[in-house]
């Protein structure tokens, strides 16, 4: 029987919390479609012959052919479709940037919005994990071993598309729990815990060995690795070191950088009331940058129990990097963007009569210019200038910083003949992956600096291919 396609201009809402609601919890913000929504939304998918969408997806997802089951209604059969290319297909379903990737593609979204191809991979991911039951099963090993650095997105995609192939993977993670930026970066009411745990579950169930607590560069080294049998090594690590504005009062009490900031929130649990590593709540909070991980810091202030939290950011609107829905999240919640605006010191209490003082060195306020925007940079976006003058100072007791990251150098310094960049970036033959030391490769944000997790698991995607090749030799 044939069935009518959906010919909205519109896609399906994504069902989510109140913001009044939602901002008082930590649960995910986003909740679902169900059966029905999901094969509605899949008729409005045109089945192109070309798949324009699938040439924006990093990791080449079949995205017609598993909207294709989702349409017929055989969501096992989408999630098999989907896993065939992606390692973490129920993380980028939520975390994905779908409207500049495959949704950007999407015939659809010429004259009306794209298919919500994001909403489809998380509903699938999640129905497999909810009602699956088969096992997985372990290809033949082909005799050969792969170290992974790092079990964030690049190393996970790495790991389970060699283990696919029968190499014998281990994963060395440096924290005690599996995930990289996936559990310390991303919130529980973006990305559930729960969910990078099963992930990763279903990587060792394929035969992945993931060994935590283990710091390459300190508890073994690169060298080390092929002295233990391993045959390639490949560098997902990440970038973990975050970046600073380098202005007067960044060392007081009470200024985070946001790596910092989320890690004690998402996986120290210092939302609890008697945290290990703890972390100030309350108060008035002003977080600095404009990115996902500035909105991810700033609504995570909210829900520890800020009575204001303020977005400053030294452009407008329009040059804002962070995801439009993350945005939006945000202002539904009461964030306030103070919009091209820029610190220009973190002041703070001092007493020098008493040291011992509790407020002592503590914030008190963050002094701020206002900018105008002036002439395009080298990338296009107009540069904000200072207007002489204007500054002013916002009266808060928490600064976050979050104006981006870098790569440690803690594995280029215990590594003979690995290249950086200037930025400290491992410097890799795009199109492979490889390192300048042969048999070492490297992907994701240990290459690139801080970027999306799908450009990350693109990357593994890459070197997984290479080191198969390479091994293959």
């Amino acid at each position: 029987m044939s069935v009518k396609p959906n010919l909205s201009p519109k896609k399906n809402p994504m069902p989510s919390q109140p913001p009044e609601v939602r901002a008082h919890n930590f649960l995910e913000v986003a909740t679902g479609y169900d059966e029905a929504t999901a094969v509605d939304e899949a008729l409005r998918c045109l089945h192109c012959k070309n798949m324009p969408c699938v040439s924006g997806c990093p990791v080449n997802v079949e995205i017609p052919a598993f909207i294709e089951k989702v349409k017929e209604g055989d969501f096992e059969g989408a999630y098999q479709i989907i896993s065939r290319t992606s390692s973490l297909p129920a993380v980028c379903g939520r975390v994905c940037p779908q409207e500049t990737q495959c949704e950007a593609k999407c015939v659809r979204g010429i004259k009306g919005e794209p298919v919500g191809i994001g909403h489809l991979e998380r509903f699938v991911a999640d129905w497999h994990n909810l009602h699956s039951d088969q096992p997985v099963e372990r290809p033949a090993p082909n005799g050969h071993q792969v170290a992974v650095v790092g079990s964030g997105p690049a190393g996970l995609t790495c790991a389970g598309d060699l283990a696919k192939k029968g190499y014998a993977v281990t994963v060395f993670e440096a924290l005690h729990t599996a995930g990289g930026v996936l559990v310390y970066g991303i919130p529980e009411f973006r990305l559930p815990k729960e969910i990078v745990r099963k992930e990763v579950e279903n990587l060792s169930a394929l035969g992945v060995d993931v060994q935590t607590n283990m710091v390459v560069g300190k508890t073994l080294t690169v060298d080390e690795l092929f002295e233990m049998g391993f045959e390639a090594v490949f560098i997902g690590s990440g970038a973990g070191l975050p970046n600073f504005m380098g202005i007067p009062g960044e060392s007081l009490k009470g200024v985070y950088s946001a790596n910092e900031f989320l890690t004690r929130s998402n996986l120290m649990k210092a939302y609890e009331e008697h945290p290990v590593t703890p972390i100030r709540k309350g108060g008035r909070v002003a977080v600095v940058g404009g990115g996902n991980v500035a909105m991810d810091a700033a609504r995570t202030a909210l829900r520890l129990g800020a009575e204001k939290v303020y977005i400053v950011y030294r452009r407008s609107m329009e040059e804002l990097p962070a995801r439009r829905e993350e945005v939006e999240h945000a202002e539904e919640e009461g964030i306030e963007f103070r919009l091209l605006n820029n610190p220009v010191e973190v002041l703070g209490y001092e007493n020098p009569s008493d040291r011992r003082d509790p407020k002592n060195g503590c914030v008190t306020g963050l002094k701020c210019i206002r900018m105008e925007l002036g002439e395009p940079d080298e990338r296009g976006r107009r540069r904000p200038v200072p207007v002489p003058g204007s500054e002013f100072v916002l009266d808060v007791d928490t600064v976050v910083i979050a104006i981006g990251t870098s790569p440690n150098p803690l594995i280029k310094s215990t590594t003979e003949g690995l290249s950086v960049n200037p930025r400290g970036g491992i410097i890799v033959e795009e199109a492979t992956g490889a390192t300048t030391r042969e048999g070492v490769f490297a992907g994701g944000d240990a290459v690139t600096g801080a970027a999306t997790v799908i450009s990350a698991m693109g990357a593994g995607k890459v070197a997984a291919k290479a080191i198969g090749e390479f091994l293959s030799k």
